[in-house]
């Protein structure tokens, strides 16, 4: 393709961390318990990583699974992990807040951006959960957030690809919009062809290799043949 599209990571292990840019990647974002959609991972997981490779790490900010309207513990604790994540050298962070009925919580996102500075800031898909997207990008464009990271709605992106496409639109390059949600190689060029999508994220199942004693070695070859497929 003539564009040349961003390959976004998702990781839970320095092991696959290592794998991944091995095998091509251009940014990680780095997690943990990714069972449940993943939850911001432990100080020596982020130092690890960043200690071992060179490509920018995006670390998520979650208190924990479930849905994502935060109590003020919580809220406090998101906080309290954005300042280690900057202290550790995490390049960007991916965090989402919605309020009791589902929208967009602009006031919280806002202030987590603000914290964040001038770490970049990926609104996560909290987003595939909002009654109303285009309401919800406008909301999510005024917090600050420079990405959306987001399926087109609550499966995977190839289910998606009108609604992908139409984000790509009203968001008229103001923020990037990064289809993710169940992506493969063998589909990977056609959600860029039609999407339009500068960036593109993907774990490429790396939650079941994980635990396997080659799992880092066919994690790094999924990636490169990945990588091969969006830019073919």
């Amino acid at each position: 393709m003539a564009k040349r599209v961003l390959i976004e990571i998702c990781v839970e292990s320095l092991a696959l961390a290592v794998a991944a840019e091995r095998g091509g990647a251009e940014r990680i974002e780095l997690c943990s318990d990714l069972s449940v959609g993943g939850v911001t991972p432990n100080t020596e997981l982020m130092r690890s990583v960043r200690q071992s490779v060179s490509i920018p790490i995006h670390v998520l900010i979650r208190p924990r699974a479930g849905d994502f309207c935060y109590s003020a513990q919580e809220f406090e604790r998101m906080r309290h992990e954005i300042g280690l994540a900057k202290e550790i050298g995490m390049d960007g962070i991916v965090a989402g807040v919605l309020t009791p009925s589902g929208e967009v919580d602009g006031e919280r996102t806002r202030a987590l951006v603000g914290l964040a500075h001038p770490l970049s800031v990926v609104f996560h898909r909290a987003f595939d959960q909002v009654p109303d997207m285009r309401s919800a990008l406008e909301a999510v464009i005024e917090t600050g957030a420079k990405r959306i990271l987001t399926s087109g709605g609550v499966r995977d992106a190839m289910d998606h690809l009108d609604s992908l496409e139409q984000l790509v639109v009203d968001a008229r390059e103001r923020i990037v919009i990064m289809p993710g949600g169940g992506i493969r190689a063998s589909h990977a060029a056609e959600i860029v062809a039609s999407t339009k999508a500068a960036e593109i994220h993907t774990s490429l199942g790396a939650l079941e290799l994980g635990s396997t004693p080659d799992g880092a070695a066919l994690f790094e070859e999924r990636v490169r043949q990945f990588k091969h497929a969006v830019h073919s």
